[in-house]
């Protein structure tokens, strides 16, 4: 705990009673802010869950994925594959905004998908392999899940750095802010008690003197 007292503060009647407001408000704001921390560590486990999740998802289907694709691989050969893939327009876009978790802006990437038409345009159903367009369809579905788990590893990494700044705000309400506006009450309280004491002493020096002289 911090034994040191505040700058600039002068000992008056008034600094006390502005310092006592404002170790009022401190203590508010500390116990707020706990409340703030610890809901949200709650969240931050809660998505820390989810990312366990869709990491398994996203295994999985760029596993179906690569499994498909070696299939289409045999059927129609590499170079065939090799040709159609970079006859392929993008089908998918990525649209980036921001969404509010327990006061944090968060990352929201949103997939927008093309037409199909746009897909079947680019290369001839008839000289390829359904196995092909089944490997199309799982990486799209594997590119999916991969922006969802970049948008839930960028709000846990989001949430994970207010916590930490939350953490620091409570902690330097705690052991330093706090302490400090009690220490320099009780320093006031002294010194006007002190003060209150001298003048007590000088009135009845006065009262002694002018009795002794009446």
């Amino acid at each position: 705990m911090s034994s040191e007292l505040l700058p600039g503060i002068h000992p008056t009647r008034m600094e006390l009673l502005i310092l006592k407001r404002r170790k009022n408000l401190a203590e508010k704001g500390h116990d707020l802010l706990k409340e703030k921390r610890d809901a949200l560590i709650m969240e931050f486990f809660d998505i820390l869950e989810d990312i366990r999740k869709l990491r398994g998802d996203v295994n999985n289907a760029l596993k179906e994925a690569y499994d498909a694709l070696a299939v289409a691989k045999m059927i129609m050969g590499p170079l065939k594959v090799e040709e159609v893939a970079t006859s392929v327009p993008p089908i998918l876009e990525l649209d980036v905004s921001t969404r509010n978790v327990m006061g944090v802006r968060v990352p929201l990437l949103r997939v927008e998908e093309k037409s199909e038409s746009a897909l079947i345009s680019s290369y001839g159903f008839t000289d390829t392999s359904a196995k092909l367009d089944e490997a199309v369809e799982k990486f799209r579905n594997a590119l999916k899940a991969i922006i969802r788990l970049a948008e839930t590893e960028a709000a846990v990494k989001r949430l994970a750095e207010e916590i930490e700044k939350t953490k620091r705000r409570v902690n330097a309400l705690k052991y330093i802010i706090i302490p400090r506006i009690t220490n320099t009450i009780q320093f006031i309280e002294l010194h006007l008690e002190e003060r209150e004491r001298e003048d007590l002493f000088r009135m009845k020096r006065i009262k002694s003197i002018l009795a002794a002289k009446a």
